[in-house]
């Protein structure tokens, strides 16, 4: 198995869900709820666009944490909102995940508290990711490590970036950009804490539950090395 920083067992990987940006929330929950069903999920991410890749409507976004955060919760999945703390502060989900763009993290902390789950975005940068860190991130997230349909990324990392913060930094890593169930062996050995899927799972041809099957399998297989 592989070692962490103290030289123990590495924590197995664990997969971190994030909705497609446009969904409708009514139809969309039996999916979510089959999807959460077919294996171990750690969290899953609303993240809500139009096609200009802007947030959608606040009242779309509280309709589909109404519905679909019951769901994430009979699974004990955490429920993470995208970019907007004070919006998650009000509908008491479980955290946010913020960009380099978004609110800062010290003013995101403040507005959510100190029990919630606040996640952030470094790109391919260790500076970014230990500022995180010292702020007091609850993890950080690097990317992407592949081409990605979801969203137009702004960079491109380098696997070498989680095995560099899994050898010196406790806090968890989330790999995320284009990462599928056929390409994610690398990152999960190069040390991703979590691997972040959205496209790859809603989109699976079989379906999005052989999506979470075959990720944990991987995870599984990965882990007993």
């Amino acid at each position: 198995m592989a070692k962490d920083k103290k030289g123990q067992a590495r924590a197995r990987t664990r997969l971190y869900l994030i909705t497609p940006p446009q969904i409708d929330s009514q139809e969309f929950a039996p999916l979510l709820d089959e999807a959460l069903a077919a294996g171990d999920v750690a969290s899953l991410q609303l993240r809500l666009k139009d096609d200009a890749n802007h947030p959608a409507p606040q009242a779309e976004i509280e309709a589909a944490v109404h519905a679909l955060m019951p769901i994430a919760h009979h699974h004990d999945v955490a429920f993470i909102l995208n970019d907007d703390p004070a919006l998650a502060a009000k509908l008491d989900c479980d955290g946010v995940h913020i960009g380099q763009d978004d609110m800062a993290y010290a003013a995101a902390r403040a507005v959510l508290g100190d029990d919630k789950i606040i996640g952030v975005t470094c790109h391919d940068s260790k500076h970014l990711a230990m500022e995180a860190g010292e702020a007091g991130a609850d993890y950080v997230a690097f990317g992407a490590f592949y081409e990605t349909q979801t969203k137009q990324a702004k960079t491109q990392a380098d696997p070498d970036i989680l095995s560099f913060w899994q050898q010196f930094v406790e806090l968890p890593c989330v790999a995320i950009g284009g990462i599928t169930p056929e390409n994610a062996a690398p990152l999960v050995a190069a040390g991703a804490d979590f691997i972040a899927a959205s496209g790859s799972i809603w989109g699976h041809g079989e379906g999005a539950a052989a999506s979470v099957r075959a990720f944990n399998q991987l995870f599984d297989e990965a882990h007993q090395k």
